[in-house]
């Protein structure tokens, strides 16, 4: 395994051969016109001017506008990863209201957007309306709502879900009477994560090898709110300001208190092995092997569990071997801690270990080195954590792409396929490099 664009470590093999994937333009790169929307700067003699004058335009712009809304839908992890565009947008209006629309919950183990948001600075408000809804009393309700706010200008950070579905939403904001939409993804290249060439055939969604996280992607449509110097990155997402939850003391100190076992110098290593999706379970077996191998090599570590408190039993049960291993204290946060609670605990661990899910996120936004075993139901790097020191397991099989929630036929090949020794060679790498805070 070689690293990411990003400095992470990825482990993506293909036909037994592991494989590395690129994505977004890093620093002195260029995302292409058709990607971003955005003219280009040429003329060495009139780049100073151009930047002036498109950095003026934006700031007269952001002053215009008191009523922002931002358009974003899902969870915890979804929240994690809306991070730098969330934090582009407050750039771009740091006097707006920004209020955001989103969803209630779709399930229990999924916090709504405010419990990973809320005193942040970055969102102010909340509107929120069923996912998926028909029903036309509760569009009614939301148009309405929206129409006696008045927002002057919508972010859309959205995810992908096809160009006509893109164009209905941009049609029902209107009708609210939203003038200025940024980011709406309305053309091929602001829906797909990659740029470059098209490769044809199923690769197609591969370009010609330069993928992009969701991170990126997000920040790319509303890439024309970044000052011209950042066109190149306008999520600055290689400056972990950028990925800043702004934690609250008291959040911190809550943390802390609820790490405290009768060793306050051992290290710490945060688990969590649940997911929504059945698709993304790696299986309590194989958690339950790898933790008894993890207390075998790294003894007298603090364990940490961190999930929904629905996934406690689960939890304990894959902790079992850990404890019968020469593992140290156990400590169930399933539950006892908000999202943003659980970020300021998981900063304090040296490791996460993990399924693709938001605890990850979260491990990745803190700073936390994350080992994390992915299925293969994304394109690769889409939903990879971001950062430097970072290992994922991804097996790429003829199905990959596949977007299944649940996979019946191939029994989750992609996934199940991952061994506990390829992943335990990653806990045993990262637990060895040199830690950096």
């Amino acid at each position: 395994m070689g690293p990411g664009s990003d400095g992470s470590r990825v482990g993506a093999t293909n036909s037994g051969k592991g494989r590395n994937f690129g994505h977004s333009a890093g620093p002195g790169r260029r995302f292409p016109v058709w990607a971003t929307g955005r003219s280009r700067v040429t003329e060495a003699g009139s780049k100073g001017l151009v930047r002036d004058g498109a950095d003026a335009t934006l700031k007269a712009m952001a002053k215009r506008m008191r009523r922002l809304l931002i358009y974003r839908l899902g969870s915890l992890g979804d929240m994690v990863v809306a991070l730098p565009a969330l934090h582009l947008v407050a750039r771009a209006f740091p006097d707006s209201e920004r209020r955001m629309l989103t969803n209630f919950p779709v399930n229990a183990k999924a916090p709504a957007a405010a419990a990973v948001l809320e005193g942040s600075g970055l969102v102010e408000g909340y509107l929120r309306y069923s996912v998926g809804t028909r029903s036309p009393l509760e569009l009614l309700r939301l148009w309405w709502t929206l129409v006696r706010w008045r927002p002057q200008v919508l972010v859309y950070l959205a995810a992908a879900r096809g160009v006509k579905a893109a164009r209905r939403d941009e049609i029902f904001f209107r009708l609210c009477g939203v003038r200025r939409l940024i980011g709406v993804p309305v053309t091929e290249g602001m829906q797909r994560n990659f740029y470059g060439a098209v490769t044809g055939g199923k690769d197609h969604a591969m370009g010609n090898g330069n993928l992009e996280p969701e991170a990126g992607r997000l920040a790319r449509c509303i890439g024309e709110l970044a000052t011209v110097v950042d066109i190149s990155d306008p999520g600055r997402l290689r400056d972990p300001q950028s990925w800043d939850l702004h934690l609250s003391r008291a959040e911190k100190q809550y943390a802390l208190e609820m790490l405290q076992t009768s060793d306050p110098q051992a290290e710490r290593i945060a688990v969590s092995v649940g997911t929504k999706v059945q698709a993304k379970d790696w299986g309590l077996e194989n958690w339950n092997e790898l933790l008894g191998r993890m207390a075998g090599e790294f003894p007298k570590r603090v364990l940490l569990l961190i999930g929904a408190g629905e996934e406690s039993e689960a939890s304990r049960l894959a902790a079992r071997q850990w404890s019968e291993n020469g593992g140290g204290p156990v400590l169930d946060l399933c539950g006892r801690l908000t999202p943003r609670q659980s970020a300021a605990a998981i900063a304090q661990a040296r490791l996460f270990v993990g399924h693709d899910s938001g605890p990850m996120h979260l491990a990745a936004a803190v700073g936390t080195p994350v080992v994390a075993v992915f299925s293969a139901r994304n394109i690769p790097r889409q939903w990879f954590p971001y950062g430097a020191r970072h290992r994922v397991l991804y097996h790429r099989v003829e199905c990959w792409g596949c977007g299944l929630e649940t996979c019946i036929k191939e029994e989750k090949r992609c996934l199940m396929s991952i061994t506990v020794a390829e992943v335990m060679d990653e806990v045993r790498a990262a637990m060895v490099a040199e830690p950096v805070r």
